[in-house]
């Protein structure tokens, strides 16, 4: 049986441009990269040119590139960086109710630590309104953190109208980027952020690298204790290959952007045009909303969106429930309910998300199986709620 891919929010192969930046670094320039010598020099070299291509993608100076172990780590320096250097003895910290768990998971730390944070809601189209953030503002403020796309619905939020809010508050602006980066233009300078998270592996770097963009001036307070590593940002034997590794997967995208959004959102919108007609009781989750063009969140009313997705495994299919991080999670999506879905509602989702390797032949296949699987248990199922 053939299997096919179609959960690259979770994660993306390696590319072969990428694989073929890395190898080199494993038996050629592995020395290490603060070394002095002409193996460090060499390491060295290959990080900073990692470093400004990186920033060629962001269209940020090179010296506010911080690499770090991913995403997580990203969001985490990001959040508790700027917490623990503000001087406010009450920071306050604004975030959403639809953040990836890298970033409310974070804000539940600096609560345990007494900090404020406020969740401003989503409406039903997913997206975060920049007048909500206003209004949640404090003058001890420190931080608003909005993600850029939402991991589960591919929902793009108003980050240049949220970051307005900050600037004209005076106060920092983070926006996790992991599931924007590759799917959508990023400017950092257009968006008027502070502060980006990215991760490799979401673009076709392999896992444990990511990036995060410092805007020049802005204050941190580093995470961990140990070398003079990326300007004192984050202490560590930096991670050559990794680097490499990400700096080419940015080039990639610089170069191909255009031409494969295009192409990924007319294969997004033949699936979803193709399950609506033949599941007729099937339902795209914020699809009104701008979205990022290779995510789809589609609900099946009335089945067990677990149970569709371990049928379409069996299939050869692979998608999700959302998040892989939450998987094995009881509780429904919390995205999915922060939006107004009931909690069956929510277990009755799952999230397409396409990626370089997928055809129009493999989404029209997907079609069927899924309107065989999905009909299949809606027979066996209790009687649906109404749609």
């Amino acid at each position: 049986m053939q299997r096919v891919y179609f959960d690259h929010n979770a994660t993306t192969p390696v590319s072969p441009e990428v694989l073929e930046a890395m190898l080199p670094c494993f038996d050629q320039n592995y020395g290490n990269a603060s070394s002095i010598h002409h193996f460090g020099q060499v390491a060295r070299q290959r990080m900073e040119d990692a470093r400004a291509l990186v920033a060629g993608m962001l269209h940020c100076r090179v010296e506010e590139v911080v690499f770090t172990s991913g995403g997580t780590e990203a969001d985490n320096l990001a959040i508790l960086g700027t917490a623990r250097s503000s001087k406010s003895e009450t920071p306050h910290v604004i975030t959403t109710a639809i953040e990836h768990p890298a970033v409310l998971n974070a804000c539940a730390h600096l609560e345990e630590q007494g900090v404020a944070v406020t969740y401003v809601p989503a409406g039903v189209n997913g997206c975060v309104d920049p007048e909500d953030i206003r209004r949640a503002l404090r003058p001890s403020t420190v931080l608003i953190s909005v993600m850029h796309a939402n991991n589960e619905l591919g929902t793009v939020q108003p980050v240049a109208g949220i970051a307005a809010v900050a600037r004209q508050a005076g106060v920092r602006m983070h926006s996790d980027g992991v599931q924007a980066v590759g799917k959508v233009d990023v400017d950092v300078e257009a968006l008027g952020v502070d502060l980006y998270s990215l991760s490799g592996h979401k673009i076709g770097a392999p896992k444990g690298i990511g990036a995060l963009f410092v805007r020049k001036g802005v204050d941190l307070t580093p995470l961990q204790f140990g070398g003079r590593h990326e300007r004192g940002r984050r202490p560590g034997t930096e991670n050559v290959a990794g680097a490499a590794a990400l700096g080419r997967a940015a080039q990639w995208v610089r170069e191909n952007l255009a031409a494969e959004t295009a192409r990924l959102r007319e294969l997004r919108d033949r699936l979803e045009s193709g399950i609506l007609a033949r599941v007729p009781w099937a339902r795209v989750n914020a699809g009104g909303a701008p979205r990022t063009p290779n995510t789809s969140n589609i609900r099946f009313e009335g089945i067990s969106g677990e149970a569709l997705v371990i049928a379409l495994d069996l299939k050869g299919f692979a998608v999700s429930t959302g998040a892989a991080c939450s998987s094995g999670a009881v509780e429904p999506s919390h995205v999915l309910t922060a939006i107004g879905l009931s909690r069956d509602q929510a277990r009755a989702s799952i999230r397409f998300s396409l990626g370089r390797g997928n055809t129009a032949a493999q989404v029209d296949e997907l079609v069927e199986a899924v309107e065989a699987a999905a009909g299949n248990l809606r027979r066996i199922s209790p009687a649906p709620a109404s749609v």
